[in-house]
């Protein structure tokens, strides 16, 4: 027993003496990750941003993606990043469009193939947000880019991507007016984001599709849509830029409708967040679609309509009156032909002047003919007030002459007439057009016989009643036999 505890006792050992040859001795413990030395990057960067000239910026941007050294560290890639945008800028400034698709890929290959698919796929959307912002007006450019880097997604079997893109595309498409494209590209891609149950990009896409219904003329469909949208949209957190598209949409949609206090409520929720925001761009139009509802909405109150009815109730002014949504801090900050364009068109719907309309539309073209929803209700709102200086006319005539109707409206014989049978035939009022003679007869209306309405209605009830035994008494006969 002595013996084994002997064995088993260790003899302490003394601390060797440090030697000076070792290089580790007093020297600090350095971190497994070194910072990055990015400052050249950094100075390229900031070198291209300070030249103003679009060709120069170019080869000092390339030279930050083709770096010899390959960084691709986190600070590396958000110098490199910025590059990518610096450039895309730089393309769209020289108009060099088709080196944007060059860009994304074959130069940006490496810098892809090092940071993450989702990363990747931020830095190619926003890179087409971008070329869309720099050349808004250039559809066919903007479809020609998504198309290249759907193929390259397609070779790459970037996935992700290729949706996001597609996506994108259709919206191109959308503002090209190719609506059958659009919506047979929309419809495919909604199946796959079906499948995927990807919440985000689905919102986006049956926005997307609501606007192309809409364009098609298919109410129901476009509402449909949006409803999706919406619904997919409540289960996720939506971005306020797409929260006020989403509103606007449905402001267009219940302006459709003719509902223009709801549709007014969506115009001002989206107007606010875009405000807030300072995106004037996108603000206006919603600035422009509320002083739209209020004017239709006070006409048709001042009118006596209800969409289908009867003009002629004289106007008041203020029932078009907006001066009180120009006249405030935001009127103020919007101001301009746009909004100058529309208080003239309030002014003229508040005298229901047509000449005055006339002279309007003549004299703001651009502000009121390029904006799909406002030219449609223009052309509803120049009807109405056509047939109410038509009823003020002949209201108090029993006879009357075209010509002379004519000759107070200011305006061909010919669209005067058409338009007095076109509102005989709707019945906005009793009355023939003699031809012959060039004349209007107008009739009184004639009161309506409630008695007569109550038989009626009593032989037909009667009518069922009977049918139905007929019916009954045939299936009794049938089961005797």
């Amino acid at each position: 027993m002595t013996a084994e505890s002997d064995a088993m006792e260790v003899e302490p050992t003394t601390p060797a003496a440090p030697s000076s040859a070792d290089p580790n001795i007093n020297t600090p413990i350095e971190p497994e990750d070194e910072e990055e030395d990015v400052s050249d990057l950094s100075d390229l960067l900031d070198k291209a941003t300070a030249t103003t000239d679009a060709a120069s910026q170019i080869p000092i941007l390339s030279s930050i993606l083709n770096e010899p050294r390959n960084r691709y560290g986190p600070q590396a890639s958000a110098l490199k990043e910025r590059a990518v945008y610096a450039l895309s800028r730089a393309y769209c400034a020289s108009s060099r469009y088709d080196e944007i698709v060059t860009l994304l890929t074959g130069e940006c290959a490496s810098f892809f193939a090092n940071i993450t698919k989702a990363k990747c796929a931020k830095v190619v959307r926003a890179t087409l947000d971008i070329v869309c912002n720099a050349s808004p007006d250039q559809y066919d450019m903007q479809a020609g880019i998504c198309r290249n880097i759907i193929d390259w997604c397609k070779n790459q079997k970037r996935s992700f991507l290729r949706q996001r893109v597609e996506a994108k595309l259709c919206s191109v498409l959308f503002r090209q007016d190719r609506y059958g494209e659009a919506l047979s590209l929309v419809d495919s891609l909604l199946t796959e984001l079906k499948k995927l149950d990807d919440k985000q990009l689905l919102v986006e896409t049956h926005l997307v599709e609501s606007k192309i219904h809409h364009g098609l003329r298919n109410l129901p469909k476009a509402k449909a849509a949006l409803t999706a949208s919406r619904t997919n949209a409540n289960a996720i957190y939506v971005s306020p830029a797409l929260q006020s598209e989403i509103d606007l949409m449905s402001g267009v949609l219940h302006t459709e409708e003719e509902d223009y206090d709801t549709a007014h409520s969506y115009f001002l929720e989206a107007f606010e967040q875009l405000d807030q925001m300072d995106d004037r761009v996108k603000a206006l139009p919603c600035l422009k679609y509320m002083m739209l509802c209020k004017i239709l909405d006070g006409l048709n109150k001042a009118l006596g309509l209800s969409g289908k009815g009867v003009p002629g109730v004289r106007s008041r002014k203020s029932d078009v009156d907006i001066s009180g949504m120009i006249s405030g801090k935001q009127g103020v900050k919007y101001a301009g032909q746009a909004v100058d364009a529309m208080s003239a068109i309030a002014a003229a719907a508040s005298t229901r002047s047509l000449k005055e309309y006339e002279a309007v539309i003549a004299k703001y073209p651009e502000e009121l003919n390029e904006d799909l929803l406002i030219k449609h209700h223009l052309g509803t709102l120049r009807e109405q007030l056509l047939e109410s200086n038509l009823i003020r006319i002949i209201e108090p005539y029993s006879c009357v002459e075209i010509d002379h109707v004519a000759t107070l409206m200011e305006m061909p014989q010919g669209v005067i007439e058409k338009k007095l049978s076109q509102m005989i035939l709707d019945g906005k009022f009793h009355g023939i057009l003699d031809q012959g003679k060039g004349r209007l007869i107008v009739y009184e209306e004639e009161d309506v016989d409630k008695a007569m309405e109550g038989g009626l209605k009593v032989i037909e009830n009667m009518d069922g009643v009977v049918t139905s035994l007929f019916g009954r008494s045939q299936a009794l006969r049938s089961m005797m036999i």
